[in-house]
């Protein structure tokens, strides 16, 4: 059994809520899922886990700093973490508001970690995102990418 972590940080209950959504689809591919927001996850848990899967409201187009804090933690396992699957999601108050940049940020220290990331051809393709609280079609973004990481991970690590 895979086991997933899915941690956010989440200023107004949005990304908490994607974050919840994705740990669900996450759950009914199959994985034991560990659900925390960031804060509450040192950078060494992250050897635990098969699947990681990282949500960060848009700040300045970028994850939060409570994000990169995880992320600078993790440096002293730089090559521990390869092979392991990763995934991200975000939200905003606008339209344009640096969503899939914010999405790229978290995926590109994934990548430098040696973690895969898988996108999709349909939908939101780098990974989930909303404006404000996720809609329907989001939530359901948010489902696929839970299951798709895990499915990914059961392939990998078999």
């Amino acid at each position: 059994m895979v086991k997933a972590l899915v941690t956010y940080y989440s200023g107004s209950g949005n990304t908490r809520r994607m974050a919840e959504l994705v740990a669900e689809g996450a759950e009914d591919a199959g994985a034991h899922v560990v659900l925390k927001p960031v804060g509450d996850v040192a950078a060494e848990e992250l050897l635990d886990f098969e699947a990681v899967i990282i949500g960060s409201p848009t700040y300045y187009g970028l994850m939060s700093y409570e994000v990169k804090k995880l992320f600078d933690g993790s440096v002293k396992f730089q090559g521990r973490l390869k092979g392991k699957v990763g995934g991200a999601f975000s939200s905003s108050a606008n339209p344009g508001g640096g969503n899939e940049t914010t999405v790229m940020s978290i995926l590109q220290a994934m990548l430098i970690h040696g973690m895969i990331v898988q996108g999709t051809p349909m939908g939101d393709h780098y990974g989930p995102i909303a404006v404000n609280e996720p809609d329907e079609r989001a939530a359901d973004q948010c489902r696929q990418l839970g299951s798709r990481v895990v499915e990914l991970a059961e392939k990998l690590h078999d």
